[in-house]
This record gives C-alpha cells, sequence and structure tokens, in this order.
C-alpha cells in the first residue's frame, strides 16, 4: 500500500512563520530624551563599523564591543558633542577604519582616483584596439582586391 505524503508539515511550517513575532533589535539601549538625539544616534551608529565584525555597523552587531562602542556613542552625544566630534573621537581611537564612509585625504586620495584613472586607461586601450583592428580589415580587403586582380592577370582572362 503506497502513502501519500501529508501536507501537514509544510502547513504547520507556513502557520509558524505567519505568527512569528517580529524579530528584536540588537540595540537594547533605552532611547535618548530628544527624539533629534535619537535621530543622531542612529545615524552615527549606522555610520560606524563594528571593529569585530568589520562588515556590521555598530547598529547591526550583537558583538560586546558594539556594544559597548554604542553606548560610548550615547554618552558622547548625551554629553554635547557635535557629530564630527564623535566621528573624530572614534576615528582617534580606532583608526579611518570605524568610517563605512571614509573621508577624502591625500593619504587615501589614490583610492578616490583610481577607479577613474582605471576607467581612463580602459577606454584609452580598447580604442587602441579597435583602432588596430579596423586598420587590419582594411589591409585585408585591399589585399583581397589586389589578389582577385593579380589572379584575372595570370588566367589570361579580361
Amino acid at each position: 500500500m503506497k502513502r501519500v505524503p501529508s501536507m501537514r508539515a509544510p502547513l504547520l511550517l507556513c502557520a509558524a512563520l505567519a505568527l512569528a513575532g517580529p524579530g528584536y533589535a540588537v540595540d537594547t539601549t533605552p532611547p535618548l530624551p530628544n527624539p533629534a538625539l535619537q535621530q543622531r544616534y542612529y545615524n552615527l551608529t549606522h555610520e560606524l563599523r563594528c571593529m569585530q565584525c568589520q562588515s556590521e555597523a555598530l547598529a547591526d552587531s550583537s558583538v560586546g564591543l558594539a556594544a559597548d562602542l554604542r553606548v560610548q556613542v550615547r554618552e558622547l552625544l548625551l554629553a554635547g558633542q557635535s557629530d564630527d566630534q564623535i566621528r573624530d573621537h572614534m576615528v582617534a581611537r580606532y583608526g579611518e577604519f570605524i568610517l563605512f564612509r571614509p573621508r577624502m585625504t591625500w593619504r587615501n586620495a589614490w583610492l578616490w582616483a583610481a577607479p577613474s584613472v582605471l576607467m581612463l586607461v580602459g577606454v584609452a586601450i580598447g580604442w587602441r584596439v579597435l583602432r588596430a583592428r579596423a586598420r587590419l580589415v582594411g589591409a585585408d580587403d585591399a589585399n583581397e582586391l589586389n589578389g582577385d586582380a593579380d589572379a584575372d592577370d595570370r588566367s589570361g582572362k579580361p
């Protein structure tokens, strides 16, 4: 006797997913008293990189170091420091790597210029290759025309 597969398991899985509550946020610090400060806190924690995870923002990381850095950002905001002062403080302590959007300086100017320079080099190379191919095609066409005339002269046909 052949058994028909039950549809209970997929239906139960769908029901469980539909009834599941929203995920809890990583940041468990209480909101700041001022909505403007809270927005600045949100922006800063999304601009700063977790030094342990390295591919996540402070706001998204569940690592203990990220929690400590979030508390530090919160304390600096409550102390009245500006966003630039907080970024400068973090860069002085952890280096330029903590910023997801690094600043343009002479030290890293080559990083900002490299894509444009490489694009121009690629366009120049492509232009030279296309020009060389066009010359080869033109030379082949001329050789074919001259070759056909030479063949007619040898065969004795006018």
